[in-house]
């Protein structure tokens, strides 16, 4: 990586050169910019979410080989990505940056994207946090969660997220610091117990060879793809980085530096974890039919008893909560940005900022309920709901490799900021690009046969469905209304003002 050589240019001034009147408050630094990637990548929301998942989708071999292999491809990726951030590090994120390398087109398709995957992923990140919530009541009161308790609790926590990010982003970025050590004490102090119970271990082979096909799928290359979902959906949300560059301080290094640091950190920590946890599974059946509906949870039991396994799933739990606050922040950031330049219905309200704490409130709500709004179908039908929340993956990844692929496209033209990866950027790019394509199309493959409406993968679908969203909404308003870096000082026109109504 090499810098560009030049005095830097001082943060607001920059973002003036791109169009964008300054009005966040610059409080977060390097490690905050970090944390916040750190906290939404968030292993052990993650890695322990998905962990029954990867036992039945090719077991350990599988889920161990496959973080190794798409935490690489991941760290091309945000790479990558961090160079073009570096270029334009607005809170807009993969949208700004599409739409000044590719057109307007570009910019609304990959903001919808980005958008819808944002929310899918507080919907699916504070859903699982209550889900976890629900196995340590069982637990610890003897309470059997069901649909409805599960969704009350998830209305708290995104109530509870919504008034923690509208206090301001020094609150935020004070919790998102705090939610880096403690994911990483967690993964030590998890892996440490599970090490030195004295319970029996499985062995080094079992742990780096035994193969596990529950999917109903003969062919043990299928079964290796789709099990590498695993890592796929939890190396997700880096560009949270990019969404508060406008809160950064030398946000042109410390965005791109917070991406790539946040994705290797989570890389290593994450196969230290995975390993750990597949040591200490005492029955592999048991675990994956537990009745805590929550396979770590069994595991936890099997080694440490009803009191150890409570504390670790505790330590899980707030590890989930922290990651939720975190996305809520970066999802607000890019609410408030896509409003800027009025491509959501609703735009003047959705771009207000709080005068005293600088921080965009109406976005933060707007966060909040329509991810609660969008897992409501979960009341009914599980399927239905992952349906919705399969957005995250399909719709987050490919807003970040399309900047990539944009700026691949621009040869020449494109002009790198201060953070570069120099005469790597073309070749690493092109890996990215490739593997963009390729995760995304293992997003949406079956992951189990016999294919019912409940085992269906709705991946494809919701994607089909965001790109049809982009497409109309492109077509019926975002060619009026859309302005990358609309003048905010300028009066809409009376159209546009009922609209937004």
């Amino acid at each position: 990586m090499s810098h560009r050589n030049g005095t830097p240019t001082s943060d607001d001034a920059f973002l003036a050169e791109l169009g964008i009147k300054p009005e966040l408050n610059r409080r977060i630094g390097a490690f905050g910019n970090f944390a916040i990637s750190f906290s939404v990548i968030c292993i052990l929301a993650g890695g322990m979410s998905l962990f029954g998942f990867g036992m039945s989708h090719g077991g350990p071999v599988v889920m161990l080989g496959t973080w190794v292999g798409i935490g690489f491809f991941t760290l091309l990726v945000g790479l990558s990505l961090a160079d073009v951030v570096s270029a334009y590090p607005t809170s807009g994120g993969p949208y700004f940056m599409a739409d000044k390398l590719g057109g307007a087109a570009w910019g609304w398709a990959t903001g919808w994207l980005n958008f819808l995957g944002l929310l899918g992923a507080i919907a699916g990140i504070d859903y699982g946090a209550a889900a976890f919530a629900g196995a340590f009541a069982q637990m610890q009161w003897g309470i059997t969660p069901t649909a409805g308790t599960t969704m009350l609790l998830f209305g708290v926590i995104l109530l509870v997220h919504g008034l923690l990010n509208s206090a301001g982003v020094r609150l935020v970025t004070v919790l998102n610091s705090i939610s880096v050590w403690w994911q990483l004490a967690g993964v030590a102090v998890i892996v440490g117990s599970l090490s030195f119970a004295p319970a029996k271990h499985q062995s080094v082979s079992f742990v780096f060879t035994h193969f596990h096909n529950d999917t109903g799928f003969s062919n043990p290359l299928y079964v290796v793809l789709v099990g590498a979902l695993l890592a796929g959906y939890t190396f997700c949300g880096y560009d949270a980085s990019a969404h508060v560059a406008e809160e950064t301080t030398n946000a042109q290094v410390s965005a791109p530096k917070g991406i790539v640091r946040s994705i290797w950190v989570s890389w290593v920590a994450g196969f230290v974890l995975i390993a750990g946890m597949l040591f200490a599974v005492q029955d592999y059946a048991a675990t994956q039919n537990t009745a805590t509906g929550v396979p770590p949870a069994q595991i936890f039991l099997d080694v440490l008893g009803a009191s150890g396994a409570k504390a670790l799933l505790l330590i899980v739990i707030v590890a989930m909560l922290f990651c939720g606050n975190a996305e809520v922040a970066a999802c607000s950031r890019m609410v408030y940005a896509f409003s800027r330049s009025r491509a959501l219905w609703g735009w003047q309200r959705w771009r207000l900022v709080n005068e005293r704490t600088k921080t965009p409130v109406p976005a933060v709500w707007l966060s909040v309920v329509v991810p609660f709004l969008l897992a409501l179908p979960a009341l009914w039908s599980p399927a239905a709901y992952g349906a919705i929340t399969a957005i995250n993956a399909v719709g987050m990844i490919p807003a970040y490799g399309v900047p990539v692929f944009l700026a691949l496209k621009k040869g020449p033209n494109y002009r790198p900021g201060l953070w570069t990866l120099g005469r790597w950027r073309r070749p690493v790019a092109v890996v990215a690009v490739a593997y963009v394509v390729v995760i995304t199309t293992v997003f949406c493959l079956p992951q189990s046969e016999p294919i019912t409406a409940d085992s269906f993968n709705y991946a494809g679908v919701t994607l089909l469905a965001a790109l049809l969203l982009a497409w109309v909404t492109w077509l019926t308003r975002g060619k009026k209304a859309y302005q990358l870096t609309a003048d905010r000082t300028a009066q809409p026109s009376e159209a546009l003002l009922n609209e937004s109504l």
